[in-house]
């Protein structure tokens, strides 16, 4: 929890100098490969290790994020220095969020039993743009425990057109009825 805290304040402060340097989106950009880098475990676990130098981690942040602007590099290595390389996650989601709400996008995550095509994302994007009227940007997933169909998230709402919720109601009315009739 005091992780989250602390990644959405240096989002907020990020974000704030972005937007001074009207970089906004390149630092989104830029955001977004640190994310992917953090998310390797092993290089995670690297930069957590204590007993390696914090030369020698910065030297591997500093090679892996050689493309990245300056000034995130140095956030990344400010937090690998503070041994707070758990907190940049939060620093990357926690920015996402406030470039979202900057241009008025609204994530979407939809999830399927099969990999979609992409005429199949794109006509669920189009639909889920008029259905919000927002601009959406769209991530899938699979999960074959869905069974087929499809579930959409958009924020906190849940819209499951799911095989799964449908076999899963079918199950609870059938459980009510047996129970009301007293079998």
């Amino acid at each position: 929890m005091a992780q989250q805290l602390s990644g959405k304040r240096y989002a907020e402060a990020i974000f704030e100098l972005a937007q001074e340097n009207n970089q906004v989106e390149q630092w989104g950009e830029d955001l977004a490969v640190v994310a992917e880098v953090f998310e390797d475990a092993d290089f995670s676990a690297l930069l957590k290790h204590a007993d390696m130098p914090v030369a020698n981690k910065l030297n591997a942040t500093a090679s892996v994020l050689a493309g990245v602007n300056p000034l995130v590099r140095n956030l990344v290595d400010l937090l690998v220095s503070k041994n707070s390389v758990d907190t940049i996650s939060g620093v990357c989601a926690g920015y996402t969020e406030l470039l979202d709400a900057h241009l008025g996008r609204q994530r979407v995550e939809i999830t399927t039993a099969v990999p979609l095509e992409q005429s199949e994302s794109d006509n669920i994007s189009s639909f889920v743009t008029s259905l919000i009227n927002s601009e959406v940007a769209l991530t899938t997933k699979v999960d074959e425990s869905i069974l087929g169909g499809l579930v959409i998230q958009i924020g906190d709402r849940l819209l499951d057109g799911s095989i799964k919720a449908r076999l899963d109601g079918l199950r609870n009315r059938l459980h009510t009825e047996i129970a009301a009739s007293g079998q």
